[in-house]
C-alpha cells in the first residue's frame, strides 16, 4: 500500500501524528515522484494519525484520537506537498466520533496554501457525510481537491486554528504597544502539566483613575470573568475572545466607559496542552476539562485548580463582587450563536438571569434564541456554568456562549452566511457592548442624556461623503411674509352640509335624519351611548345643540341660567323687519351622526328615513 520515509513521531508536536510521510502506489520504491503525496501533521494543532492509498487517487486518512482518551475524534490539521500540478484526489476520513454536525448543512474543511495564506471554504458540492458500508458503518467526511501549484504546501482544517504560540504573540503585541496609560495587566496565573503558560489578562482602570468616589459610592467593584478554550478544537472561540481583548482595550467610548467602572478578568486559554497537541477535547491526561471543575486537582488539572482558587479569593472579597462568569465555547452541531444559562429555585434570582441573553440577543443579528437553553443537568454538574451556580453567591451569573463553526442563517431563514475571523471578532464586540446596556438597565451606570449623544456623535465626526451637499454655495435669506388684511368670507348656506326645516319653527335635535328614541336621552348621542346617557338625562330637555337652544331653554324654564342668558336669548328670538324682495331662507340645524355608535339596524333605520324624505 503506501510506505514512509519516516515514522510516526512520538514527540512534542506529534505525539502520534504522522511526520512527513509520503505515500507511494503499490509496487513503487525509490525516490519519490511527483504525485506521490507527503502528509505531515507533526506540528503545533496538528491531528492526523494516519493516511492510506485505496485507489488511483483515493486516500483514507485516519483522525488521531485525544491523547490517553480514544473516544473523541473530530478535530484535524494537516499539510500535504509534493503534489502535481492538476492532481486531483479524494480524501476520506474515516474514523470522525461525532455524527451529528453541520457538515450536510454548510460546514465544509479549510484549506490554504504558502501562495494563498488567507484560509477559504472547499466548496459545498466538493464535501460529503455520510454513513459508509465500506467502512464499517461509520460516518465518512469524503471531500475533493484539486492541487493547482506543484511548489505550494497545501493545509486543511476544521475551522481557523489559533494555536498556544499564536496567543502569545499577540498578547505580547498588545502589551508593547499600550503606552504609559496602562489598560491592562498580564500575568502568568499558573504552568501547565507540560509547563505552558496559563495566562491571566486584567482590563482594569478603575484603580488608575483619578475619580476615585466611585469606589467609595459603591461598596464593591463589579468584576467580568471570562473563560475561553477550554476545549482544544474549538478555534472560533478564540477569535471571539480576541475581539472582546481589542475592543476593550481600544480606544472606544464603550470600552473606556467598562474600564473605567468595572474589572475584566479573562484567561484566554485554560487547556493550553490540548491546544499545542492538537486534541479535540481533553488536557494532556484525557481529561474533558468542562467536566472536572468540582474536582479539579492542582495534579491533573492544575489549570482548573488555580482559576478556582481565584473565582473563590473574587468572592469572598469585600472589595470586589463577581458578576459574570462567562465562558466562551464554539459549536459544531448548531448556527448561529446561542447562550446556555442555568435553572434556579429562586423566581426572582431566575428572572435576573434571563435578562442578560435578551439583552444579546437584541445586539447581535446571528443570535439564535431557539437554542438557548436553561437547565440544571446533572450531567454537566462539572462545567464551569453548573460550578460558578452552586459554589459562588447569589449575585454570579454564570453562562456558556456558543458560538458556531459554521455559520448563522440571515433574515430569510434559508441563507447561510458562513463565519470567518472578523465574524468571530464581531461578536466579541457585541459581547462587550452587551455589557454595557446591562449595567444601564439595572441602573449602575446612568443613562446617557441626548444632549450628550449628540455631541459625541458631533465630535466624534463623519467622512466628507456623509455630509450633505448643497448645490449652490450661495445661501439664499427667508425673507419674511409679507402681510395682508385678514377678513371672513362670507359663508353660504347651500355650499354646507345643512339641513333645512321647511316647517319652520324649533327643529329637533337631529330631525328626520336620526333615528328614533325609545326613551328621553341626551341630544348628540345614540341609544347604544351607555354610560353617557344616564350623566345627560338630567339636562336632556334643555341641552339642544343648535344656534336657537338658549332660548328654547328660556321658553322651558332652565335652571341655572343667568340673567346674562336671559338677555341673549331674548335677542335671539327676537323677529327682526324683513325687506320686501329679499328672501329668508329657514332656520338652519346641522344634523351630526356619530358613525361609532351605530349598529347594523340603526343603519338601516336611518337609510329608511332618507328615502321618505326623498318621497316627500
Amino acid at each position: 500500500m503506501g510506505d514512509s520515509d519516516s515514522e510516526d513521531s512520538d514527540g512534542e508536536g506529534g505525539l502520534g501524528n504522522v511526520s512527513r510521510v509520503i505515500i507511494r502506489p503499490p509496487g513503487q520504491s525509490g525516490k519519490a515522484k511527483r504525485g506521490h503525496l507527503c502528509f505531515d501533521a507533526a506540528f503545533e494543532t496538528g491531528n492526523l494519525g494516519k493516511a492510506e492509498l485505496v485507489g488511483e487517487f483515493e486516500y483514507d486518512l485516519f483522525l488521531r484520537p485525544d491523547t490517553c482518551n480514544p473516544r473523541y475524534r473530530f478535530w484535524f490539521n494537516f499539510t500535504v506537498d509534493n503534489v502535481k500540478q492538476d492532481q486531483r484526489v479524494l480524501f476520506n476520513i474515516v474514523n470522525i466520533s461525532k455524527s451529528r454536525n453541520l457538515f450536510n448543512c454548510g460546514l465544509t474543511p479549510l484549506v490554504k496554501s504558502s501562495s494563498r495564506p488567507k484560509w477559504q471554504r472547499l466548496p459545498k458540492r466538493q464535501v460529503f457525510f455520510y454513513r459508509s458500508a465500506m467502512h464499517q458503518g461509520h460516518y465518512v467526511l469524503s471531500f475533493g481537491f484539486n492541487f493547482d501549484k506543484e511548489e505550494d504546501v497545501y493545509m486543511f482544517a476544521l475551522a481557523s486554528p489559533y494555536s498556544y504560540s499564536r496567543l502569545q504573540s499577540y498578547l505580547n503585541v498588545i502589551d508593547a504597544r499600550q503606552g504609559p496609560e496602562k489598560r491592562f495587566t498580564r500575568c502568568v496565573l499558573v504552568k501547565s502539566l507540560q509547563n505552558r503558560n496559563v495566562d491571566l489578562v486584567t482590563i482594569d482602570q478603575v484603580t488608575h483613575n483619578q475619580r476615585s468616589t466611585n469606589r467609595l459610592e459603591r461598596s464593591f467593584i463589579r468584576v467580568i470573568v471570562i473563560l475561553c478554550r477550554t476545549h482544544s478544537s474549538e478555534a472560533p472561540a478564540s477569535h471571539v475572545c480576541q475581539g472582546l481583548i481589542e475592543f476593550l482595550v481600544g480606544n472606544h467610548p464603550i470600552a473606556q466607559v467598562l474600564r473605567e467602572n468595572f474589572v475584566f478578568k479573562i484567561v484566554p486559554m485554560v487547556n493550553p496542552d490540548g491546544v499545542f497537541l492538537g486534541n479535540n477535547r481533553c488536557n494532556l491526561m484525557g481529561q474533558d476539562m468542562n467536566r472536572n471543575w468540582h474536582v479539579a486537582s492542582e495534579y491533573t488539572q492544575p489549570e482548573l485548580h488555580a482559576i478556582r482558587n481565584v473565582l473563590k479569593e473574587l468572592d469572598n472579597s469585600d472589595t470586589y463582587q463577581i458578576d459574570f462568569v462567562i465562558d466562551l465555547h464554539a459549536n459544531s452541531s448548531m448556527h448561529g450563536c446561542f447562550i446556555y444559562g442555568n435553572t434556579y429555585e429562586d423566581v426572582y434570582r431566575y428572572e435576573r438571569h434571563l435578562v442578560f441573553p435578551r439583552l444579546f440577543a437584541s445586539n447581535a443579528q446571528d443570535y439564535v434564541a431557539e437554542h438557548t437553553m436553561f437547565n440544571a443537568d446533572e450531567r454537566k454538574a462539572g462545567s464551569v456554568r453548573r460550578y460558578c451556580c452552586e459554589r459562588l453567591s447569589d449575585t454570579v451569573n454564570a453562562y456558556t456562549l456558543e458560538v458556531s463553526m459554521a455559520g448563522h442563517y440571515l433574515r430569510d431563514g434559508k441563507t447561510i452566511a458562513l463565519y470567518n475571523e472578523d465574524g468571530y471578532h464581531r461578536v466579541g464586540r457585541n459581547l462587550t457592548r452587551t455589557l454595557l446596556q446591562y449595567y444601564r438597565f439595572i441602573n449602575v451606570l446612568p443613562m446617557p442624556l441626548v444632549s450628550e449623544m449628540r455631541l459625541q456623535g458631533k465630535r466624534r465626526g463623519r467622512p466628507r461623503t456623509h455630509h450633505s451637499r448643497s448645490r449652490s454655495r450661495t445661501r439664499y435669506e427667508v425673507k419674511p411674509r409679507a402681510k395682508t388684511t385678514r377678513c371672513h368670507a362670507p359663508i353660504s348656506y347651500t355650499n354646507l352640509s345643512i339641513c333645512y326645516d321647511s316647517a319652520g319653527g324649533v327643529s329637533s335635535d337631529e330631525g328626520g335624519y336620526s333615528p328614533t328614541r325609545p326613551m328621553n336621552i341626551a341630544p348628540g348621542s345614540s341609544s347604544f351611548s351607555g354610560y353617557r346617557n344616564y350623566r345627560r338625562a338630567a339636562t336632556a330637555n334643555c341641552a339642544l345643540h343648535d344656534q336657537y337652544s338658549l332660548g328654547v331653554c328660556e321658553h322651558q324654564g332652565g335652571a341655572g341660567v343667568g340673567s346674562r342668558s336671559k338677555r341673549g336669548a331674548a335677542l335671539l328670538t327676537m323677529e327682526m323687519p324683513v325687506p320686501p324682495g329679499v328672501s329668508v331662507p329657514p332656520k338652519p340645524y346641522l344634523s351630526i351622526i356619530d358613525l361609532n355608535q351605530l349598529t347594523r339596524g340603526s343603519l338601516k333605520l336611518k337609510s329608511s328615513s332618507f328615502d321618505a324624505d326623498d318621497r316627500r
